[in-house]
């Protein structure tokens, strides 16, 4: 596996996360600065994509998952862009691991969409690997905290820059948070539908599920970051305010600007 670079990793004090604002000046317990080509090295304004310098570990994970979803992906135009992009291990980039999941969505419902995440996973580990994982990480504190320090690192790529926060899980606080600033995927995508039916719920249901630890997603469609928390059961689909979320009318190019809410999520 290729060395990733990290571009500035701060450890600090505790903060708070989830639902409850972090305070005025506080800073994050861990941050990584993901290959962002920004100048300020932080991601562009909302309104604004920002720029990335992928590696080789990036493309690699680009191109991995692409190809696994390829599989349940619809059909695309063949031109000559199309045959050069992605025919390598380091060729695919993210524009094109988006057109995929794009290609996944259509003629799907919402809870087919999710099994095809599901099975994508599935796909990726060893037999066995969810019951081995359940041995190793019970759901209890260490656990949860242990895995929202892995998620900082090795998911930069899908979701760019992140950092692990304090949280309170059933009244107990604990660094077993994570605060993404600016979600890639969210933003690439534009999408309300792609973020709630092939990353949040799917996401929520494999590690809740397979690996029998509870985790929630929590987007904040306003500024497009998310909050991770581990520990925490996630609510039913019907109880979750992402359910109810309306489309990005003026970025998503399959948005219903005259639905309260984003059709994708109704399917």
């Amino acid at each position: 596996m290729a060395v990733v670079s990290f571009h500035g990793v701060q450890l600090t004090g505790p903060i708070r996360a989830g639902r409850y604002p972090r305070p005025p000046g506080a800073k994050p317990a861990v941050l990584v600065r993901c290959g962002i080509a920004e100048p300020s090295g932080e991601p562009a304004p909302l309104g604004q994509k920002t720029r990335y310098n992928d590696g080789i570990f990036e493309k690699a994970f680009m191109t991995l998952f692409a190809r696994k979803m390829e599989k349940f992906a619809s059909a695309k135009p063949i031109s000559d862009n199309n045959k050069k992009k992605g025919s390598g291990w380091w060729d695919c980039d993210y524009e094109s691991f988006v057109d995929v999941s794009k290609r996944v969505m259509q003629g799907r419902s919402r809870l087919q969409q999710q099994q095809v995440v599901r099975e994508v996973l599935l796909s990726m580990l060893p037999p066995g690997a969810p019951a081995q994982f359940r041995k190793l990480f019970p759901p209890t504190k260490w656990a949860a905290e242990f895995n929202a320090a892995l998620t900082v690192p090795f998911f930069h790529w899908l979701v760019g820059p992140s950092e692990v926060v304090e949280v309170e899980v059933n009244g107990v606080k604990q660094k077993s948070g994570v605060h993404i600033k600016k979600c890639r995927y969210l933003e690439n995508s534009g999408c309300v539908g792609m973020c709630v039916n092939m990353c949040k719920i799917p996401t929520q249901d494999f590690f809740t599920n397979e690996f029998g630890l509870p985790l929630t997603m929590i987007p904040n469609f306003e500024d497009m970051s998310c909050e991770m928390v581990y520990g925490q059961a996630p609510p039913p689909f019907e109880e979750d305010p992402a359910s109810k979320q309306a489309c990005y009318a003026d970025i998503c190019t399959v948005a219903n600007p005259n639905s309260p809410v984003c059709p994708k999520l109704q399917a």
